[in-house]
């Protein structure tokens, strides 16, 4: 048991970090620690005090909501204190939470209450007020006490009404509600920033908390802010509704947005079935969540349990795993890729994020590590969302210590020594070794051999690496002249599995023009552009007579792909794989090239997202390409139609915002047989 002296110099230690932390994430928009971080040491801080319930005081981060706004926006007083709310991180918080609750209720509300589950928005709460159905301010939360003006600047969001539709709204009503920044346009701004050689937001949080303090409306609104909002605070000449989900209807009704995913449960059962449903599809949203807000749907209920000091005790945030943490940088290794892009590869100190242990992440390139500005010892930031490759997303500069050292960035290829090149115009640096290259024959040879290529079953990543290693090939077509004894003696290789490989590589021979080209690993060639080629020339030797000008008359096909192709087909190595791949027996039926008019979607952009369970993506792309369509990975103004399975996310979202004709699969199935049988 600690004596007291040390509880008094932990709790400072804790207070004091806990302030510079609130003073960068609020004041500052320049957050040095992830949420999970600063979370840990709240609930430590709030631990040791109910521990020493003498030793709370009054200024303690425990006891207030967030810190002191600047100085460059008017204060504004919030009536009704806007408060936070108490945090739970796993179902047994989330009982007790409901226990709370039933305890101070009488046994018959507590068998009557429900609770309402709305997405937790990772963004900026705003109060925003109404009289007489016209927005006149608008104000962030600041402290909770007291917010910044921002009036003009929440003006220029779209989702906030400027005057509430229809005339059943209270005299005076201030409406309160999340500011976040959706992925898109996230991703844009960030585009831009790079383009322009500016700095780079960490994350949509931090992007919307920024844009809210500019002082040029105009800046705000080119970035495209958006606005849900989540209840109510000062009411004077009217009323709402007796629950919470009725008043967000109203709000629905008075021209707000809400969360489309907000649903009522019964009691904590669906409250955590809503929060399992919502992780699941959180990496599918539009917009960043970092969990679920739970509240109690009764607002006579509400008012009977009241507030604690800092947040009411009728609402809850059960938080998602972390999608950022802090970890050291221990080194950086340089991997060589498939046309020889040489990665740099952060290897870290293993943390937990985005529920899994992460001890590497991506640093992209040369220019992104000194944007940066990272050095091997640092703390660093490491985000995962999803199914993402971690990256490093910030260094906190703070934290460096005496032994941090400079990265260097090698001068010749880390695997065969062959010279660097790096294109004008190009973020890359690459190896010049080619297939000299242990690293790029590798690379290829898996891409050569997986499931959208070539698809040789049974010959995976680490077996193709143990054969590269002991020289039994150096090229794609060296496979196809393996004898059963040499896959044979390949360690953990018994005598059916190499029969399966050789089995699996003669059914392999036969093929599509399409899949062979993609197979090839030109630059920028996937599976669409492959077939678009296919299509367009109908046989190999028209591809690689074909000049320039004949290549960009492919839809799918541009400047840089048409040189690539180009080049490729050129290129002395290349003439020698290909002639060998054929020499052993690769071959495929030619392409009957189609005239304009048996094309009837030449010229038509198509999206397809979501999962299709009758013919699956990859054929719905192929058929449509087929038929002259050009299938996109994501969804602009020049998309002319969108096909969205079950899981669709952002991609519909925006295609619905445009007003882009939306498929479903039956409906594409129609439209591909009705053109079939034309």
């Amino acid at each position: 048991m600690p004596d007291l002296k040390t509880v008094v110099q932990q709790l400072d230690s804790l207070r004091s970090t806990l302030n510079q932390y609130n003073y960068q994430y609020y004041v500052l928009d320049n957050p040095s620690v992830p949420d999970a971080t600063y979370d840990r040491l709240m609930r430590e801080l709030q631990q040791l005090e109910a521990e020493h319930p003498s030793l709370l005081t009054e200024d303690s981060p425990s006891q207030r909501v967030g810190a002191e706004p600047l100085s460059a926006f008017k204060q504004v007083q919030h009536e009704v204190p806007m408060l936070s709310l108490d945090n739970a991180f796993n179902s047994v918080d989330m009982r007790d939470f409901d226990k709370r609750i039933k305890s101070r209720l009488s046994p018959s509300a507590a068998a009557s209450l429900h609770y309402v589950s709305e997405p937790k928005l990772d963004g900026i709460a705003v109060s925003l007020l109404y009289r007489d159905g016209v927005l006149v301010r608008g104000a962030t939360r600041g402290d909770g006490s007291v917010g910044e003006d921002i009036t003009l600047n929440v003006r220029t969001i779209a989702s906030i009404p400027l005057r509430l539709l229809g005339d059943a709204f209270p005299q005076v009503l201030e409406v309160r509600g999340e500011v976040y920044m959706p992925k898109r346009s996230f991703e844009r701004l960030n585009e831009r920033a790079r383009a322009e050689g500016g700095k780079l937001f960490v994350n949509p949080r931090n992007a919307a908390a920024g844009t809210l303090r500019q002082l040029d409306p105009r800046i705000v609104a080119s970035r495209h802010l958006e606005m849900c909002s989540y209840g109510v605070g000062l009411i004077a000449g009217g009323e709402v509704a007796d629950t919470h989900s009725g008043t967000l209807q109203r709000l629905q009704q008075w021209g707000f947005r809400i969360n489309s995913e907000m649903e009522v449960v019964d009691d904590v059962d669906g409250c955590l079935a809503s929060h399992d449903r919502l992780l699941a599809k959180r990496d599918n949203l539009p917009y960043d969540i970092d969990g679920i807000v739970f509240k109690v749907n009764e607002i006579n209920f509400q008012q009977r349990l009241g507030f604690v000091a800092r947040a009411p005790r009728w609402a809850i945030a059960h938080k998602f795993p972390a999608e950022e943490e802090i970890t050291r940088l221990v080194d950086v290794d340089f991997q060589v890729g498939r046309t020889g892009a040489i990665t740099p590869v952060a290897r870290l100190a293993p943390v937990f994020v985005g529920g899994v242990t992460v001890s590497n992440a991506t640093l992209h390139n040369q220019d992104e590590i000194e944007r940066l500005g990272v050095m091997i010892n640092d703390s660093v930031i490491i985000r995962r969302a999803g199914d993402v490759i971690p990256q490093v997303a910030k260094v906190v500069v703070e934290q460096r210590p005496d032994n941090a050292r400079v990265i260097a960035f090698p001068s010749a290829c880390p695997v065969c020594e062959s010279p660097l090149e790096r294109i004008d115009g190009e973020a890359v640096t690459r190896c010049t070794g080619a297939l000299i290259c242990g690293a790029q024959q590798k690379e290829m040879i898996k891409h050569f051999a997986s499931r959208k290529a070539m698809d040789i079953d049974g010959l995976g990543d680490k077996l193709i690496e143990q054969m590269v290693d002991e020289s039994l090939i150096t090229s794609a077509a060296d496979l196809y002249r393996l004898n059963a004894d040499q896959l044979a003696s390949l360690e953990r290789m018994a005598e059916k599995s190499a029969r399966n490989i050789l089995t699996a590589l003669e059914h392999s021979k036969s093929t599509t023009l399409a899949k062979f080209l993609y197979s090839l690993g030109i630059r920028e060639v996937g599976e669409a552009t492959a077939t678009s080629l296919a299509n367009h020339f109908g046989k190999l030797a028209a591809i690689q007579q074909a000049s320039i000008e004949a290549l960009l008359d492919v839809s799918d096909v541009g400047p840089v792909v048409a040189q690539y192709v180009f080049d490729f087909f050129h290129a002395e190595h290349s003439a020698e794989l290909l002639s060998n791949l054929i020499n052993v027996g690769i071959h495929w039926p030619d392409v009957m090239v189609k005239s304009d008019d048996q094309l009837p979607l030449k010229n038509q952009t198509f999206v397809v997202t979501g999962s299709l369970e009758t013919m699956g993506r990859a054929e719905a792309k192929e058929r449509l390409v087929a038929l002259g369509a050009k299938v996109a990975g994501s969804v602009s103004k020049k998309t002319h139609c969108i096909v969205a399975g079950p899981g669709a996310g952002s991609k519909l979202t925006k295609a619905q915002e445009l007003g882009i004709e939306i498929l479903d699969e039956a409906m594409l199935i129609a439209l591909l047989n009705r053109y079939q049988q034309d």
